[in-house]
């Protein structure tokens, strides 16, 4: 973690993306994508960096300006904002996760938004642990071996302890 920074993502970042993710094993390419990749599309690539009113970006980056890290916000269905968030295979475990997680809560707080979801797939069993025990009142709603969940981001600031 030493040396991180987290950084609003920018088109100048496409690179740089491109590479993190063809960098991410298939087993975390699975868990954040649904399904893995040897080229990230083009398009995939683009959206993966787009701030505007209905999205936000947020990359992680090393010394040197490698990317290690991408967390994503945009206006949800049955939430007021659904989050998505990728973290390099080497960088797991250190709380680099939660760190661009609340940086993301907290910037969508402050444009309004009162809930956030997301979608976990069933085997991330360290996401729905997390999520167990940061947001004991989430509600989860397993389908598909995917688990919706919503939780309200007031309970949510207290993810990265």
């Amino acid at each position: 973690m030493h040396g991180t920074q987290i950084r609003q993502a920018c088109s100048d970042d496409e690179e740089r993306i491109r590479r993190f993710l063809a960098g991410l094993s298939l087993h975390t390419q699975t868990l954040r994508f649904f399904t893995g990749f040897a080229n990230p599309a083009a398009g995939l690539v683009r959206v993966l960096l787009t701030v505007d009113e209905h999205r936000d970006a947020l990359i992680a980056t090393a010394e040197g300006g490698e990317i290690v890290g991408h967390a994503m916000s945009y206006q949800g269905e049955c939430s007021d904002v659904e989050i998505a968030v990728v973290v390099a295979d080497r960088w797991q475990g250190f709380g680099l996760g939660p760190r661009l997680v609340d940086t993301l809560l907290m910037r969508a707080a402050v444009r309004g938004a009162k809930t956030v979801g997301m979608d976990v797939l069933g085997e991330n069993r360290r996401v729905l642990r997390l999520i167990r025990r940061f947001w004991p009142d989430a509600e989860m709603t397993a389908a598909s071996g995917a688990v919706a969940v919503t939780a309200m981001i007031n309970q949510a600031g207290l993810f990265a302890e």
